[in-house]
């Protein structure tokens, strides 16, 4: 879970650079993410798109959408990876009344196998890279 956490930072400080080079959020103020100590160690790399996004949108001071979850591993070089489990998250997120959804490019197939029940009434998005994340979670 550390690892991912620092992975995510860096990441998110790479793309607010490339989005606003004047932002100096980063440089001005110092991040602690608390992971409760009960936390599952292999749930970490899943989180990872999902505090890229939450680090950006404090920096940037920008909400994202409401009705938006996401899944995904992120790399420093801010690739999307895959994760499991894409059934029960989808799951999870229709009882928490979620309409948007983004999972890793590699995890379509997963996707596309689940009952169509499951899959009814969401705008799902399957990201390759995080600029893709970036685009549904801020529209832009």
């Amino acid at each position: 879970m550390e690892e991912s956490t620092q992975i995510s930072y860096t990441v998110a400080r790479a793309r607010l650079a490339e989005i606003d080079e004047k932002n100096t959020y980063y440089d001005d103020n110092d991040i602690h993410m608390h992971v409760p100590e009960g936390a599952t160690p292999k749930d970490g790399p899943s989180a990872g798109i999902t505090m890229v996004t939450a680090m950006l949108s404090l920096a940037l001071d920008k909400p994202i959408r409401n009705d938006l979850a996401m899944t995904g591993e992120i790399s420093l070089t801010g690739k999307v990876l895959p994760v499991g489990g894409i059934k029960e998250k989808t799951m999870a997120a229709r009882r928490a009344g979620i309409k948007c959804l983004i999972f890793p490019a590699a995890n379509k197939r997963d996707y596309d196998e689940l009952p169509d029940y499951l899959k009814d009434g969401l705008e799902v998005h399957f990201a390759d890279d995080y600029s893709t994340v970036r685009e549904v979670a801020f529209g832009s």
